[in-house]
């Protein structure tokens, strides 16, 4: 990823207007989900060239990041007059620019495609990277494909659109590329008020957050080392994404547990993720409470019981840093001491659910 490829705009429409004015397609394909299609739509809608374009509209939430919703936008680029030429834009959050940007990957066998993230979710870190893909099996993001965007263009004015739920969603990613560069940008965002946001102060925290991931994508852009830095609270968190989807149409189960969005997830295996950094690497005990502290104010806890763990440990085998069968985690020595491809014993996983069970 190059730095060029993310542009911090201040105004969507002129800097969609130069983009689309650089590269050569032709066709032009829109993607959206059903809320960003009447949300944030409107806002890039007269720009040169966007009322002829072919509008894609998808179901919203990560329910819908599916094989099927993938054939649906697949056929409808196909009918739609798309050749190996077009160009995709992916309007929304993460959901929307991971199924787009594989739609876009494999489609004629790949098309350029541009990201505008409008969640800060997306903003800060699935829309910047490179990585595309659906849930597939009960697992998430278990199929896709390493293909860069042509650009990102995040714009931070749709982040007053989103609910409390979303920012805080995509904060965890925040607190996480916190975590893996510095005391002072990690002291910068424990200390923010997710409760009374300071949207224009949350603007240049989002550009300084774009610019971590930047910085280690592009020293690694398929995921061979030090990307997996980015992978800290993952591997827990998306046993914990998966576990809560299979209580998918159950709303009403006595455990209470739905879906949860991405950045719930992450949050919580932040904390259970730096657990295992105290016990296996030395990380320190009060940074860890403190950041398990804020976890629990702002993002609450999953109610897990003990008979749930052999399920997550399943569910963690199929992580994708996983060689050979074995649960591979990042971990931290300290705040930017990461240390990546550590292993855990079953009796050390278990612990630190427990720890996440009961102090959460």
């Amino acid at each position: 990823m190059t730095v060029d490829k993310v542009i911090i705009s201040n105004d969507v429409c002129t800097t969609l207007k130069t983009v689309l004015s650089e590269l050569d397609y032709d066709r032009l394909f829109i993607l959206t989900d059903e809320t960003t299609r009447d949300v944030c739509m409107p806002v890039i809608e007269g720009v040169d060239g966007i009322a002829d374009a072919v509008s894609i509209v998808i179901g919203a939430t990560d329910t819908h990041k599916t094989l099927d919703t993938l054939a649906t936008v697949w056929t409808q680029m196909g009918e739609g007059g798309g050749t190996r030429h077009s160009l995709m834009i992916n309007l929304g959050g993460g959901m929307v620019t991971d199924l787009g940007g594989f739609a876009a990957s494999t489609f004629k066998r790949g098309i350029p495609f541009v990201n505008i993230p409008t969640t800060l979710l997306s903003m800060v870190d699935a829309s910047v990277g490179g990585k595309t893909g659906i849930n597939f099996n009960g697992l998430k993001n278990e199929i896709g494909v390493f293909r860069q965007p042509e650009k990102v263009i995040i714009d931070t004015q749709f982040l007053r659109t989103l609910d409390h739920q979303n920012v805080c969603s995509g904060y965890a990613e925040m607190l996480k590329h916190g975590l893996i560069s510095d005391v002072k940008t990690f002291a910068e965002l424990i200390g923010f008020d997710l409760d009374k946001v300071d949207y224009r102060y949350l603007a240049d925290m989002v550009g300084r957050s774009v610019a971590v991931k930047e910085r280690v994508v592009e020293a690694d852009p398929l995921e061979h080392g030090i990307r997996k830095a980015l992978n800290l609270g993952h591997t827990v968190g998306h046993a914990f994404e998966s576990f809560a989807l299979q209580f998918e149409g159950q709303p009403d189960n006595e455990r209470g547990i739905r879906p949860v969005l991405h950045g719930y997830a992450v949050a919580w295996g932040l904390v259970c993720e730096l657990y295992l950094s105290c016990v296996k690497t030395g990380f320190p005990v009060d940074t860890m409470r403190q950041t398990a502290q804020f976890v629990k104010d702002w993002y609450g806890t999953l109610p897990i019981t003990c008979d749930d763990y052999p399920m997550l440990l399943e569910l963690m085998t199929h992580d994708k840093k996983n060689t050979a069968g074995t649960i591979n985690f990042t971990l931290l020595g300290g705040i930017g001491d990461i240390r990546i491809n550590q292993t855990a014993k079953k009796e050390e996983i278990y612990e630190m659910l427990d720890f996440f069970r009961e102090g959460l």
